[in-house]
């Protein structure tokens, strides 16, 4: 039976594991290696338990550090593993320092590499999860991606082979997992009433690193006047405690810092909110495919369909603009499916077992 290698290390990764996981059993042995990029309880292990994904073979306790650093360690110790399993395929998944490292140390081991969520780009190369997105495309075999948009961004990069269009499977996760989620327990839980306030998410490093961006992103939350609910990343903690900002919130009460959330809570959150500010790619699908207002806290996007549809909208760091499109945000007319019909974890196990059937 043929082996594949699966690198996660972070939430994302881990939200989209499972479906495809499960159905990799009925075509090869799959060895899961968690990186440890993330490992705090409440941004892994709980997405593990949650969703059932088969416990990591190998966690490689990377941990927190600079982007060079983590990525170096990361890269070592996925060498490793994969000169002792001598897998036949690397499946890496988004745009994580995991990801561009699973990829490179298998693309210089001569081991196909498939990439899904592939071709997705914000153009804004002062991300890190530009970089990694585009070089893991760039040594990947086989490209998932999740809508058409992105398989037009690769060819015009002069990526044609090996090239998918499967759909996203964010979109499968929730459409399959709707019927285990408990809106009425979680918004119990958090003393809340569907649609009475607004889900905050802040945790990218042009955002957290930058001390007048994470301020006035605070300072706009507190203008709206309005229950904010902010699980908040690791990361995020540690800037808010070092401007200080930690007390600012304090005083006022409206914002509700929490830890952050598993699966199940997150989006039931997501859906019940009235709007959702973020800077993560993933809660503007997510806030997408509940149907929710979405005012992304960057000035790039690359879920660039949700803003043309009329559910997203950009506003950087500017308070005012934050306030202002968080007020007046329109009703949007059409919710048009451009992430594929929720078989996209089919899709992507049937091209991997003709790929590796032919080789």
């Amino acid at each position: 039976m043929k082996k594949i290698v699966t690198i996660v290390g972070a939430r994302p990764q881990l939200i989209k594991t499972p479906l495809i996981s499960q159905a990799l059993k009925k075509i090869a042995r799959e060895i899961i290696v968690h990186t440890g990029q993330h490992y705090d309880f409440n941004m892994s292990d709980i997405f593990i338990k949650e969703l059932k994904i088969k416990k990591p073979d190998y966690n490689l306790g990377v941990g927190s550090d600079s982007h060079g650093v983590q990525t170096g360690k990361m890269l070592q110790k996925i060498e490793a593993v994969l000169l002792k399993e001598k897998p036949d395929l690397v499946l890496v998944y988004g745009d994580t320092n995991s990801t561009v490292a699973g990829s490179l140390a298998a693309a210089k081991l001569h081991i196909p590499v498939a990439h899904v969520e592939a071709g997705m780009r914000s153009y804004n190369r002062q991300m890190p999860e530009e970089i990694n997105r585009v070089v893991t495309d760039h040594v990947s075999d086989l490209l998932f991606c999740p809508t058409q948009s992105s398989v037009k961004i690769l060819k015009g990069e002069g990526i044609t082979q090996g090239v998918y269009f499967t759909g996203d499977v964010m979109a499968d996760i929730q459409l399959k997992l709707k019927a285990q989620m408990s809106n009425v327990k979680t918004l119990k839980k958090y003393n809340l009433k569907p649609k009475n306030y607004i889900l905050a998410t802040v945790h990218r490093a042009e955002n957290t690193d930058r001390r007048k961006n994470l301020e006035n992103i605070i300072k706009a939350l507190i203008e709206l006047g309005q229950t904010i609910i902010f699980p908040v990343h690791p990361r995020t903690v540690n800037y808010l405690k070092e401007y200080k900002l930690d007390i600012l919130i304090s005083h006022y009460p409206i914002i509700r810092l929490i830890k952050p959330v598993g699966f199940f809570d997150m989006i039931a959150l997501e859906a019940n909110a009235s709007l959702i500010l973020t800077d993560s790619g993933g809660v503007q699908k997510e806030a997408y495919l509940d149907y929710v207002p979405c005012v992304t806290l960057r000035e790039q996007t690359e879920w660039i369909e949700t803003v043309a549809a009329g559910w997203n909208r950009l506003a950087g760091t500017n308070i005012n603009k934050i306030v202002r499109l968080s007020r007046n945000f329109p009703e949007p007319k059409n919710h048009p499916n451009f992430l594929g019909d929720g078989k996209s974890y089919t899709k992507i196990t049937q091209i991997i077992y003709r790929f590796l059937k032919n080789r």
